[in-house]
């Protein structure tokens, strides 16, 4: 057994964590770029905090999925601002955008150079910014992950930048941040976190830490999603939600994902389907497809049994198999009121193009088994 395992400098979780970030920013610089969503509002403590800590503070608003355009103009500001670190406040959009924005802070090739897939991969030749991530959704795990997913309007295609010094110095994961979450980002947040989790706990880069992680998440999902969709007030939920989405972060950074993320990647470039939502309506098909591949190519695998293990920690059924966690799977999505990828804009016109670029997805590379063509499409097309 041989591993590694990578994860941001520090982390703080639990109620009233958000109370802290002042004194560690006043610690760690001077001048902050603030990178947010576009409620003003919701930030508005946190810039006080800040303030009273002595930062000039300045705010890059982030609207939507980030793009190759947002990021650059997130450039132009935090070098305008001559900041010395930054902040990202919100959902997993802004904790990518302000990661990517840390990151090429102080290098200065074109973007595009040091993205997968579209560009180079060019390795940064500086170290970035300081990094502080404060999520307040329950869902990417963004805040101990070393990469951040930009969307590439140009090539219809949402693509990674990544390096190990991208890991984030602080992630602060407040629960009570998320209370105010509405029903949809819960479910469909609430999905990734899980997709992620079973995903690296069938990945072929799976290792015992990672295992702990997966199937502690797993278990806490499993009896907390459903709860912080109907009741979005229960604080213990939620807790249990946003320790589920740290613990997949966690693991995705060390163990890798699979098919539900490889798709996914590539079809939020060709449709307008929330990230989550498209885990959600695949992981079901990922999950049945990958187990019937492995009977069928691999009946000896070691990650058979571990595809029950998951469908009995989702059932809390000590007698489940892997259909069984599909099925459960799918019951979910029906109760979280997640809708079909045709929903979101999808059309079966559109799957070859999905499927070859789901093929160079870099999450492929874990999923336990090769999935043929014929497969994927028709994964995709049970999704639609």
């Amino acid at each position: 057994m041989a591993f590694e395992f990578r994860t941001a400098d520090r982390i703080l979780f639990g109620s009233g964590a958000i109370d802290q970030v002042g004194s560690f920013a006043a610690d760690t610089g001077k001048r902050v770029l603030l990178v947010t969503g576009s409620s003003a509002d919701r930030v508005r403590p946190l810039i006080e905090q800040l303030e009273r800590c002595h930062l000039v503070c300045s705010s890059f608003a982030v609207s939507g999925e980030p793009t190759l355009q947002t990021l650059r103009q997130g450039l132009d500001c935090v070098r305008n601002h001559a900041a010395d670190l930054v902040i990202g406040f919100g959902g997993g959009s802004v904790i990518d955008a302000g990661k990517a924005i840390a990151a090429l802070a102080d290098n200065h090739a074109e973007v595009r150079d040091y993205l997968e897939v579209i560009g180079r991969g060019r390795p940064l030749e500086n170290a970035p910014l300081p990094y502080v991530a404060v999520p307040t959704t329950a869902g990417t795990g963004a805040e101990v992950t070393r990469n951040a997913v930009l969307k590439s309007t140009r090539d219809q295609v949402k693509v990674s930048l990544r390096s190990p010094l991208m890991l984030p110095s602080l992630a602060v994961v407040d629960p009570q941040l998320t209370l105010s979450l509405p029903p949809e980002v819960t479910a469909s947040t609430g999905m990734d976190a899980l997709s992620q989790l079973l995903e690296a706990f069938v990945s072929s880069r799976a290792n015992a830490l990672t295992d702990a992680f997966c199937r502690e998440g797993l278990r806490r999902a499993a009896r907390s999603l459903l709860t912080a969709y109907q009741h979005p007030d229960n604080l213990d939920a939620r807790t249990d939600m946003c320790l589920a989405s740290l613990l997949s972060g966690l693991a995705l950074a060390n163990a890798g994902l699979g098919a539900v993320h490889g798709i996914a990647g590539p079809l939020g470039g060709m449709c307008e389907a929330p990230h989550g939502t498209a885990c959600a309506r695949l992981l079901p098909p990922v999950m049945e497809a990958n187990v019937l591949a492995l009977k069928k190519r691999n009946p000896d695998s070691s990650n058979l049994p571990r595809f029950q293990e998951a469908a009995r920690l989702l059932t809390r059924s000590a007698a489940a198999d892997a259909q069984d966690g599909v099925r459960w799977l799918e019951h979910l999505c029906t109760e979280l009121k997640i809708p079909s990828l045709s929903e979101c804009g999808l059309n079966h016109k559109q799957v070859p193009q999905l499927v070859d670029q789901a093929r160079k997805a870099s999450s492929m590379k874990g999923n336990p088994v090769e999935l043929t063509t014929r497969e994927l499409e028709q994964i995709i097309k049970s999704a639609i």
